[in-house]
């Protein structure tokens, strides 16, 4: 188990680092995070969903995402509470406080997806969530030492020298943990170093002796691992191309499934602007494009509240195009009607953006889904996935229907003049055609990137530095214990 002494100190990309290493190894490699807190999150196979690091780790294992890879999932919703995802199927909402009660039939679940995965693989890799230092949160924990404990897995811990103080981080979370937990950790790893790794012998050899813990590597710093597909937030501000092209995207509270934007960023002659509030959307714009959100119509209330829906309307009136992406997507119709209280007071109305003359109602059933299809009227495939709540329809649905699916379902909907359009689908940017297709109608220039191989290439070379740097075989003795 991947330990670390913070949040955001590389759990996620050194597991999918070692799931490729391992794998590649001949060895029959499966991921595991016991508890996430994200939204961005990915459809599996067996039709749920999973926080999206575990779908990365699973690829770079070579093996398709599955429901028991993250049995419990939180998805925030508000400042305090989170919808709360079981074996990939949403159970209910909690805040904060009351979730704490929830934990030990979670732990359950949770044991039970560990030991599915453990009958099926050679090893199982698993991430912690946050600091394994939290110790107020101690009591009935199923993402860190409590888990580790319950299920008897070693533990590496892992810290972030970039971020500075990785010494005290390391030697006071050993401090701070009781002593059986602290025997569960069998080794630590320093990531993400820079400069001469020669200066920071003394550095490692002082934490041993404090600790009484082996190293087990000091990983440097890999520049490329940014780009592989995130889950968390500062995985979203990361800085992409500069390019002549712009596509302006506002960042509201609860922006969700904002890696659609990756290919994108990756495209030479194109430049992903990310619009801070407080800030107007550029009118350099060529594309608006409004991802999803986990809470739909307080994202479209705050983009009100910014001046942003002013902006919108006048880019379209520039002849500017405007694409949204699901929640994206809802906003830009006429209204949305949460008649069941899934996003706050039942009966609640909210107008829309009024760009596509489409309505929303907002229901209890959740899409997941993985689909193909190709775009209306070029043909251009695509293949990605549908996670939404809600019902889509008018005239700019069923006259101008963006896309059909392999299935015969057409989805979402574009306006008479062709400039704005909806659609639920994410990942439509990772088929090099559709975004070809994008390239084009924005006048872009067109490139030969490889996106989905462009990946696979970054896990490999990330695997390939692992190995010139870690003590893999002792990681892999320590599993085997």
């Amino acid at each position: 188990m991947i330990q670390g002494t913070g949040s955001n100190v590389g759990k996620s990309l050194l597991v999918a680092g070692l799931c490729r290493v391992f794998a590649r190894k001949g060895l029959k490699v499966r991921p595991f995070k016991p508890q996430n807190m994200s939204n961005n999150a990915a459809v599996t196979a067996d039709g749920g969903e999973i926080g999206r690091a575990q779908a990365l780790q699973a690829r770079a294992a070579g093996v398709a995402p599955s429901v028991h890879m993250n049995p419990v999932l939180l998805k925030p919703q508000s400042e305090i509470g989170s919808q709360v995802v079981v074996q990939g199927r949403v159970v209910g909402t909690a805040k904060a406080r009351e979730y704490q009660s929830w934990k030990p039939r979670l732990m359950e679940a949770v044991l039970d997806s560990f030991s599915r995965l453990s009958d099926e693989a050679d090893l199982v890799l698993v991430e912690g969530a946050g600091s394994a230092s939290e110790v107020n949160l101690r009591a009935g924990d199923i993402a860190n030492m409590g888990f580790a404990r319950a299920a008897d897995v070693p533990v590496v811990l892992v810290g972030d020298i970039d971020r500075g103080g990785v010494i005290a981080s390391l030697v006071g979370t050993k401090a701070v943990l009781d002593e059986a937990d602290a025997a569960m950790i069998r080794g630590f790893i320093v990531n993400r170093f820079r400069g001469d790794p020669a200066l920071f012998e003394s550095g490692m050899s002082f934490v041993s002796e404090r600790t009484g813990w082996p190293a087990l590597g000091l990983v440097p710093h890999f520049a490329d691992a940014a780009r592989l597909p995130a889950e968390d937030g500062l995985g979203l501000r990361r800085e992409g191309r500069k390019g002549s092209v712009v596509v302006a995207v506002p960042v509201t509270p609860w922006i969700s499934n904002f890696d659609d934007l990756d290919p994108l960023r990756e495209e030479t002659g194109m430049e992903v602007v990310l619009v801070e509030p407080g800030r107007p959307l550029p009118a350099e714009a060529a594309l608006v494009l409004l991802p999803g959100s986990k809470t739909t119509i307080d994202d479209l209330l705050f983009i009100r509240a910014q001046g942003w829906d002013i902006d919108l309307k006048a880019h379209a009136r520039r002849g500017g195009r405007v694409l949204g992406l699901c929640g994206g997507y809802q906003m830009l119709g006429n209204r949305i009607d949460d008649p069941f209280g899934i996003e706050g007071e039942a009966g609640r109305s909210v107008e829309g953006l009024g760009l596509l003359d489409v309505a929303t109602t907002l229901t209890a059933k959740k899409r997941l889904e993985a689909v193909t299809g190709t775009t209306i009227p070029d043909g251009a495939p695509f293949s990605g996935y549908e996670m939404h709540i809600g019902e889509t329809s008018g005239l700019d649905a069923s006259r101008r229907a963006f896309a059909r699916l392999e299935n015969g379902r057409l989805d979402g909907a574009v306006s008479p003049d062709g400039r704005v359009a909806g659609t639920y689908v994410h990942g439509l940017f990772s088929v090099d055609r559709q975004r070809a297709r994008w390239l084009q109608l924005l006048g872009a220039e067109t490139s030969d990137l490889a996106y989905e191989a462009l990946v696979d290439d970054i896990l490999d070379r990330f695997a390939d530095h692992l190995e010139a740097h870690l003590d893999c075989e002792r990681l892999l003795a320590l599993s085997a214990r």
